[in-house]
């Protein structure tokens, strides 16, 4: 019996494929994902639909075995996740501190709607439908679309918006209808005569 525990534990731990090999396939694959989701788009990165998930949840498999190789051992997946960890430490860092580089990998924030106008051609670019949009303007609390002055989709996949700020004439209304309101209520209090 001892020697079945021992085979047991040595099928679990006993790693199939050279050290440096476990470590350098997370990283290949760490590079190749960066890429891949640079070139899909931001949208992949936040503003999923039901396909977008499905594409992500398979994409992790898919690449499971390109990180672990034949090896199934418990040592070789340690050793592939905490790489993964490593490196993923090691990039957010250098790129914290290299703006350049960091919108390079990351890309830039992209204008959605500028000053109330719906700019389709950007929608387009980064495949974002008007119900995605109109989805996401719901979400911060918009009830529609012509409320929002400036839209900003963020390199994370996020859409920032912006509310529209009401123009001199309309503020100086709005003042204007407070005072008559206040007037109103004034001589509503005066005693009658």
């Amino acid at each position: 019996m001892p020697d079945m525990d021992t085979k047991i534990l040595h099928d679990m731990f006993a790693l199939g494929l050279p050290v440096a090999e476990k470590i350098l396939r997370p990283v290949v694959v760490y590079a190749f994902l960066i890429a891949g989701l640079r070139l899909a788009g931001k949208r992949e990165l936040a503003q999923l639909n039901p396909f977008d998930l499905i594409v992500l949840l398979t994409l992790s498999n898919a690449v499971q075995n390109a990180i672990i190789g034949d090896d199934n051992s418990v040592t070789g997946g340690v050793i592939g996740a905490a790489t993964l960890l490593i490196v993923n430490h090691l990039v957010v860092r250098y790129l914290y501190s290299h703006d350049r580089v960091d919108r390079f990998v990351e890309g830039q924030a992209d204008v959605l709607i500028e000053n109330g106008v719906i700019k389709m051609d950007r929608l387009k670019k980064e495949l974002i439908t008007m119900i995605d949009l109109e989805s996401a303007a719901h979400k911060q609390g918009f009830q529609t679309l012509g409320e929002v002055d400036r839209a900003i989709l963020d390199p994370g996949g996020t859409i920032a918006f912006f509310a529209k700020t009401p123009t001199p004439d309309i503020q100086r209304h709005h003042e204007l209808l407070a005072r008559l309101d206040q007037l109103t209520a004034q001589l509503a209090a005066l005693p009658q005569r």
